[in-house]
């Protein structure tokens, strides 16, 4: 994108996506054995050899200083480049462009300036996990694929996976939140949460093959049956993919509780976002996609129906060994619908009720990212909208970039600490770690004192988590 007539600034891209295993063409002349995916396709194929050789030449060399632990990413001029083995011998790596300026010299011809120090780390290295992640959420592990089809069934499946996702990967907009990867949840009374979860038990009940629930609303998680690191993953495919591609402009009023009546006769808003778009087309297809879960232990394969009543989703799972019929969908439906929509007209009005007695909200001097390790609870004032083609802060690119700075800092130790910086244009930035939790806040005082700083966040902390204990 240009910033001025002079001067033109390019974001930092996608160069080559590959996965290799070192152990498939140990033999001279038989290299090529070992690519199992290469993106761009279209690459000579003595390149792709080149490349894959190059990083298992790295990973071997490091290996000698630290053999439990090789590289993890390799800078240079022009570019950074990501390793990740998520399963033994099976090496996956991402090659990102460093961010690039143009400027004209004083000839007038344009140079190229590499902004080397501009990528973290930390970032990248999660986007690539989460790769791998969200290609286990829907294939389940690359050896599990070996032991069903061998080496050509396992390329087959990276590359229709991949070629597809790769497209929606806009390196432009990672930052902190790809590292902690959390899930932001609903705040609920007990009441609502109580009738939640009621409806859960009679849902689970009625419908007796379902293995797992989730529930969202508004995009955020109030229930979940599944293992944490499960729903990490299937929490962001609903939110930066599966959500965002069904939207739709809510009817006005839609989630009022005047509509109560309606639904009270069996009228409902309920829809599947997954398999038959509309239950009363004859030619309707009752395929779900496929989900793994527990692959670390007892690798359960399932059937993914999640099913939207205005704002609020629920995600049933249910084993594949089932098959799923108009019989059993069509009476999911008239179950599930009328009781979601009115569920969804009673959170919203609870919701409604609870921002009334908080009273208007004023614009505050600061702005935070929060997250738990423990329940992986993540809460953003800086993010307007987190997708996984944009990321919308309300904060400079400079200012994300010292979060991240703070964040690779509270890796390196275990013992808890605080951080305080103050950025060129004034801002004070202050980082938290304190167990298992990490707070980053943003203050915009820039005649403020290290003692007054310390007190807003203090009051920050009073106000925002006062259910939630910080080491002073």
């Amino acid at each position: 994108m240009a910033t001025g007539a002079q001067e033109k600034q390019y974001p930092p891209s996608l160069l080559n996506f590959f996965v290799y295993n070192p152990k498939f063409g140990p033999k001279e002349g038989e290299e090529e054995k070992k690519i199992l995916f290469y993106h761009p396709n279209e690459v000579e194929k003595n390149e792709k050899i080149r490349n894959v050789g190059l990083c298992e030449a790295i990973i071997q060399f490091t290996r000698t200083f630290c053999p439990t632990k090789p590289a993890k990413s390799l800078h240079t001029q022009k570019n950074r480049q990501f390793f990740c083995e998520p399963e033994e011998n099976f090496w996956m790596v991402m090659v990102v462009r460093n961010p690039m300026i143009e400027k004209n010299n004083k000839d007038g011809k344009p140079v190229v300036e590499y902004q080397e120090e501009e990528i973290l780390d930390s970032v990248y290295s999660s986007v690539l996990q989460q790769c791998y992640n969200m290609y286990k959420l829907f294939n389940g592990t690359f050896a599990r694929t070996m032991e069903a089809g061998g080496v050509d069934l396992l390329k087959q499946r990276l590359e229709k996976f991949f070629y597809r996702y790769l497209q929606t990967l806009h390196l432009q907009s990672c930052d902190l939140l790809d590292i902690f990867s959390g899930i932001s949840f609903f705040p609920l009374d007990k009441m609502t949460y109580l009738k939640i979860q009621s409806f859960v038990n009679r849902m689970e009940e009625s419908l007796n093959l379902v293995k797992y629930t989730a529930f969202l609303y508004n995009d955020q998680l109030i229930w979940s049956g599944l293992e944490q690191d499960d729903m990490r993953i299937l929490y962001k495919y609903l939110t930066t993919s599966l959500f965002p591609r069904h939207s739709e402009p809510e009817l006005a009023g839609r989630d009022s509780p005047m509509r109560l009546e309606m639904a009270g006769n069996l009228l409902h808003y309920g829809r599947f976002l997954t398999g038959p778009s509309n239950l009363k087309d004859p030619e309707a297809k009752f395929r779900f996609p496929k989900i793994f879960v527990n692959t670390e232990n007892t690798d359960e394969e399932l059937h993914l129906i999640v099913y939207k009543a205005m704002s609020a989703a629920v995600c049933f799972m249910i084993n594949t060994s089932v098959e799923l019929t108009r019989e059993f969908c069509e009476q999911l439906d008239s179950l599930v619908g009328p009781q979601l929509t009115l569920l969804a007209s009673d959170i919203c009005e609870q919701y409604s009720i609870n921002r009334r007695i908080s009273g208007p909200e004023k614009e505050p001097q600061f702005k935070f990212i929060y997250f738990n390790h423990m329940n992986l609870a993540e809460k953003s004032t800086i993010h307007m909208r987190k997708t996984a083609s944009v990321s919308l802060t309300s904060i400079h690119p400079e200012l994300m970039k010292i979060l991240g700075d703070i964040n690779s800092d509270f890796s390196r130790v275990d013992d808890d600490e605080e951080i305080i910086v103050k950025a060129m244009t004034d801002y004070w930035i202050v980082g938290k770690k304190s167990d298992q939790r990490e707070l980053y806040v943003i203050l915009n005082q820039k005649n403020a004192n290290l003692i007054e700083v310390n007190e807003e966040v203090k009051k920050l902390c009073a106000t925002q988590f006062n259910n939630i204990f910080f080491l002073d």
